[in-house]
């Protein structure tokens, strides 16, 4: 049975990574879906927060399982019995982190394999960031996440709004 991890801070999971999680799913027997903790990024979800959407979305899928991790993604894949990390790559300049990163992981892990998902064309402008900006300026993403993710995006802005908390944001007004 080969186990795959696709890690990520999904803060939010958008229809790029549910793309990249159900075509890994063809591929492997068991895709744990893997959550990051704490990545060196401004968050507008709780772990918990991110985790309940992840699962949501994916809740019909009996072979993608969602859990939570902190420390080193080799570490934990080692601690599922995972054999492959999965990423998808949006666009050449994508390539150069995963490139390095793969490269990294392979000296720390070399029995866990890389494997890297082209998204589909119609993904490749989305981000969290760009779904977080659109989504924090009132604009529509129902075309880029899941109903429950718009719905919990639109409540989270809201919270922010109320207590002066989006300065932190990255701007695509600028």
């Amino acid at each position: 049975m080969v186990k795959a991890v696709f890690p990520g801070s999904f803060d939010p999971i958008h229809y790029g990574h549910i793309d990249i999680a159900l075509r890994a799913a063809q591929l492997f027997d068991e895709v744990i879906v893997a959550v990051y903790d704490r990545p060196l990024k401004n968050l507008i979800f709780s772990p918990e927060e991110r985790i309940t959407l992840v699962e949501e979305a994916f809740r019909d899928y009996p072979n993608i399982h969602v859990m939570g991790y902190s420390g080193l993604t080799v570490d934990f894949c080692h601690q599922v019995g995972a054999q492959v990390i999965v990423r998808g790559l949006r666009v050449f300049s994508d390539f150069e982190n995963e490139f390095r990163m793969a490269l990294a992981n392979h000296r720390l892990a070399p029995d866990i394999e890389m494997v890297m998902l082209i998204t589909n064309e119609e993904h490749t402008f989305l981000s969290s960031t760009t779904v977080r900006e659109i989504a924090s300026l009132g604009g529509d993403v129902t075309t880029m996440v899941p109903p429950h993710v718009d719905k919990a995006l639109k409540a989270c802005f809201a919270r922010m709004s109320q207590t002066q908390q989006m300065s932190h944001l990255k701007s695509l007004r600028d």
